[in-house]
């Protein structure tokens, strides 16, 4: 008598499972779809061999929010590599962070236009300054925000492409303190235009972000904190650190 094996199914394997289900496919109607044969659903589903990085794909571009996303992660996508390519699917995953603005009149005669404020979106990760310990995220672009806060229009530049941080640590202080709140363009991200300047950078390796100044040494570009005892991060050819956005303003509770 043969016995059931205890192995556990992968969560990509219940992905897949759930998402034929959902189209009401037969493993043949679904293999058909995606060029592969009925055999080859059945193994993934049963979790004995999981799809190509091609499956993938495709199978991303049919499923919807969010499983889409799921799909091109386990491809090996990013998010903004994703948007790059597709830019419907850009313009589908800003849209989910969009809020409108309430503006309150301060009196009778106040007279504020909303248009003239733009929702940011606050992300549940903290960036950390030189010397301090943040958080590590994959993806920024897949977090959902833990709030939304009002800026004046001014303030950003690019607002579909403006998010806000926490920040952990002193290094960046007088400016940026142990608890603030930084506002990123992530569009702006070339590194000739941004040195002075304060910016995010995440190490692709650790997937850890960090918030300092980029500074030019000969030719030679390194992330460095305000406190300048703090060991700076050099952005030299082969570095695994990359430049996420300039950091536009902050914000914080007075101590």
């Amino acid at each position: 008598m043969l016995r059931k094996s205890n192995r556990a199914v992968p969560d990509w394997s219940h992905k897949i499972l759930g998402f034929r289900k959902a189209l009401k496919l037969t493993q043949g109607e679904l293999g058909k779809r995606l060029k592969i044969s009925a055999m080859a659903v059945s193994r993934w589903e049963r979790g004995d061999t999981e799809p190509p990085a091609s499956a993938y794909i495709r199978l991303g571009n049919m499923a919807d929010d969010p499983l889409c996303w799921f799909f091109w992660e386990r491809a090996g996508l990013s998010t903004a590599d994703v948007m790059r390519v597709l830019p419907t699917a850009s313009r589908r995953l800003r849209q989910g962070r969009i809020a409108s603005v309430q503006v309150v009149h301060a009196g009778a005669r106040s007279s504020l236009n909303p248009a003239r404020f733009v929702a940011v979106p606050l992300l549940p990760v903290r960036a950390a300054t030189p010397g301090a310990v943040g958080d590590d995220v994959s993806d920024l672009d897949q977090l959902k925000p833990e709030a939304i806060w009002a800026a004046p229009a001014e303030w950003c530049p690019n607002p579909a492409a403006t998010i806000s941080l926490r920040v952990v640590g002193d290094s960046m202080s007088p400016l940026i303190l142990d608890g603030y709140i930084i506002a990123v363009d992530t569009s702006n991200t070339a590194r000739d235009d941004l040195v002075g300047q304060i910016v995010v950078a995440q190490n692709t390796n650790e997937k850890r972000l960090l918030v300092s100044r980029l500074i030019r040494f000969d030719h030679t570009d390194a992330l460095v904190s305000d406190q300048r005892e703090k060991q700076s991060v050099s952005l030299a050819n082969g570095s695994s650190w990359r430049i996420i956005g300039r950091v536009l303003w902050w914000t914080g509770k007075a101590r």
